[in-house]
């Protein structure tokens, strides 16, 4: 549950998980490469698509660890995920329409217990590293709990990931979400561009990319928890996002 990940509706899925690959990528705008039958780790010694300082950033030695903040939106608090927070993870999570489209990691049925295990065997213990950074999302009108879940990842090809509880998705939530730690990613972290892979089936979180800026810069198959399917990698540097930030509008409501 390295990114607990994202639904059909709005997600998105972040996990070191096999991928499948045949081929370098281009990150030129305008072009994109098909991946297929490697893993996905062994994609990333033949690509080079942005410049060495990426390089330099995904070094631990070159990084600097910051300490994680609230951020908010016009309508939600993302406020730094706490082991607390596993409880109600693991009443909201466990829905096929939200574990579709994660990638196979995933368990299915998902156990009892493992939204507490997840976060203080893995996941804590990479954000204290300085490797990720989950926060939960809440309502301003009702902070006391959370309605689902982003995530960044220091990794080359794997950056982001996010899923919504049922009740809360199709009010356009997610994409506030998204456009705040995108900020976080490159203004405070500082790093050069912020990838994400999805399934091609998951239409909403495409539409959340396309609304944002992102591009596909390569095509491949993955294995979902719902089976191996058809895949997209997203891609936006930094001046791309801080070029459509300026022309994103949300609602207050």
């Amino acid at each position: 549950m390295a990114v607990l990940g994202h639904t059909a509706v709005a997600a998105e899925c972040c996990a070191q998980s096999p991928l499948i690959a045949e081929c370098a990528m281009s990150g030129a705008p305008g072009r994109v490469a098909h991946v297929s039958l490697f893993s996905f780790a062994k994609l990333r010694p033949s690509v080079r698509t942005v410049s060495p300082h990426w390089e330099r950033a995904l070094h631990p030695r070159s990084f600097s660890v910051r300490m994680m903040t609230e951020l908010q939106t016009n309508r939600l608090i993302l406020r730094p995920l706490q082991l607390a927070d596993a409880e109600q993870t693991q009443r909201l999570f466990p829905q096929w329409e939200i574990v579709k489209l994660l990638t196979a990691k995933v368990p299915w049925p998902y156990p009892e217990g493992r939204a507490l295990e997840s976060y203080r065997d893995r996941i804590l213990p990479a954000i204290e590293r300085g490797e990720e950074w989950h926060w939960t999302l809440r309502l301003k009108q009702s902070p006391e709990t959370h309605i689902g879940v982003i995530s960044l990842h220091r990794d080359e090809w794997d950056n982001r990931g996010y899923w919504l509880g049922l009740p809360w998705q199709r009010q356009g939530l997610m994409t506030e979400a998204v456009a705040v730690v995108n900020d976080y990613w490159f203004d405070v972290l500082g790093f050069p561009v912020l990838r994400a892979p999805k399934a091609v089936a998951n239409i909403a979180s495409r539409r959340i990319s396309e609304k944002t800026g992102m591009r596909v810069i390569a095509t491949l198959e993955r294995d979902y928890v719902s089976g191996r399917l058809p895949a997209e990698i997203w891609e936006i540097t930094a001046d791309e996002w801080r070029e459509k930030r300026k022309h994103l509008q949300f609602s207050p409501h």
